[in-house]
């Protein structure tokens, strides 16, 4: 690896707080054009140019995510003085939609929850574990690695608040409901792993996604929704969603899933339209007032 591409990844991780896996696909897109066209800081133009063809097998998502690179790439190094001109404008320019999230209807949530909450009721430790896991899943929008490794110190005592260490190493405080407080209560008790700092223990560290994954579609199947349906992921999303249904701000929203652009957010944003329509009618200060009253 050149020693540009190695300084540019140095300053996402110091100025962007770009964690380990974000650092980890700039490299391997950065490396995997070196080794097409060779020496990537002293590229020229046609060289940017036959690698985007090299390209042309590969979904438009997945060669907008390589050019994003390279162009940011290029970015650093004129903003460094390594070099006077930029050459990305001859990388590809893919047109994208993003996908809409998967998310699971208020029913689907519910039956969830009843499944959940009939196991529970046994005191059975694994099945209050995963009531726990799924009351912070969809009522405070963790993401599944958040999840897992919370530590122990991280289960609010007074304040109704969970401190959560994010993508990047950046800490954000998220709400934790009267329910997820009333499941983690009933968990504690049952833990074990008196030396574990982890909330949710497993061996010598904590939980895996992987088996986190496992439980919930387990639990879908148990629940009659389809596996596919359900995950960490799709919680996290439902949580958005129906937080945005039911009048969240999106700077709000912005805040408790611990997006660094609000424009990752405004993906949820999809929400019932007639829904909109309503609130701008109801909620803008225009709406009182008779088309009379603002020709008068």
């Amino acid at each position: 690896m050149s020693r540009e591409i190695d300084e540019f990844l140095v300053m996402l991780a110091a100025e962007r707080g770009a964690a380990a896996n974000t650092l980890a696909a700039y490299r391997r897109d950065l490396e995997g054009a070196e080794e097409t066209i060779g020496d990537l800081a002293g590229a020229r133009k046609t060289g940017l140019a036959r690698l985007g063809q090299g390209w042309a097998h590969y979904a438009p998502s997945t060669v907008a995510r390589k050019a994003s690179a390279l162009r940011q790439f290029y970015g650093f190094l004129v903003d460094e003085g390594l070099r006077a001109d930029d050459p990305s404008d001859a990388l590809p320019r893919p047109a994208t939609r993003r996908p809409l999230p998967k998310i699971l209807s208020h029913g689907d949530v519910e039956a969830l929850f009843a499944r959940a909450e009939l196991e529970a009721a046994s005191d059975d430790a694994k099945a209050v574990r995963l009531l726990a896991m799924l009351e912070l899943l969809y009522g405070s929008g963790l993401r599944a690695t958040e999840l897992v490794s919370l530590p122990l110190a991280a289960v609010p005592r007074d304040a109704p608040f969970l401190t959560i260490t994010g993508k990047g190493g950046q800490q954000r405080m998220v709400p934790v409901s009267g329910r997820a407080k009333q499941a983690l209560a009933r968990w504690l008790p049952l833990r074990g792993a008196e030396r574990s700092r982890f909330l949710f223990p497993s061996r010598d560290s904590h939980l895996g996604r992987v088996r986190l994954f496992q439980m919930l579609k387990a639990l879908a199947v148990r629940a009659d929704l389809s596996p596919d349906a359900v995950s960490p992921h799709v919680l996290r999303h439902a949580f958005a969603t129906h937080l945005l249904e039911g009048g969240a701000d999106l700077r709000v929203l912005q805040n408790l899933l611990g997006h660094a652009d609000i424009a990752t957010t405004q993906i949820y944003a999809h929400v019932d339209a007639a829904r909109l329509v309503a609130l701008v009618n109801e909620r803008h200060p225009l709406a009182k007032r008779t088309l009379a009253d603002r020709r008068g």
